[in-house]
């Protein structure tokens, strides 16, 4: 079975995005998103919330439009519709019998939200966590686990400086 690997940015007080959705404190260009880039070519299935993946429409995503067309991309949503011709499935609800069926394909990229992050944890079903930690504040937005309180435990298991002040990290996670 392939992990699920939660591959995110984060500020050094926690948020994946600053208030309303702000992400310009974070990389977007060098020799982190260069290995971010790589490790996406990894991965199989692209799992997000509706408010991850409709931020890419502030970026010209169409609706319905996968925004990882190499992998096979599922929103979780019980707001969002999908409509005819839509490259991404819009899935109500997710639970860990899913997971595990999704993890069949191969690594599933969870891409974000936080609350949908907070989720997962909470059901064991993170395998691993991969942080860009931003030498940031952002003082509010998107907790990197979203409401949620759960407390898996991390293991390190990489650390890579970058020149610009990113901390990358990997963790195994167990519940």
């Amino acid at each position: 079975m392939h992990p699920l690997v939660y591959d995110v940015a984060v500020s050094l007080d926690g948020y994946i995005a600053g208030p309303g959705g702000d992400v310009s404190r974070f990389a977007h260009e060098g020799a982190v998103v260069d290995d971010y880039l790589s490790r996406l070519a990894g991965y199989a299935v692209a799992l997000m919330g509706r408010e991850t993946y409709e931020f890419g429409y502030r970026f010209g995503l169409a609706p319905g439009q996968n925004p990882y067309p190499h992998m096979r991309s599922v929103v979780i949503s019980s707001q969002m519709s999908s409509g005819p011709g839509w490259a991404v499935e819009v899935w109500r609800e997710i639970d860990a019998s899913a997971i595990a069926a999704l993890k069949v394909e191969g690594p599933v990229y969870l891409c974000g939200g936080g609350a949908l992050a907070g989720s997962l944890a909470k059901m064991g079903v993170i395998d691993l966590l991969r942080v860009k930690e931003a030498p940031a504040l952002l003082g509010g937005g998107v907790p990197l686990f979203g409401p949620s309180h759960a407390a898996p435990s991390l293991t390190c298991s990489d650390v890579r400086p970058y020149a610009d002040g990113t901390v990358f990290r990997e963790f195994s996670v167990s519940a």
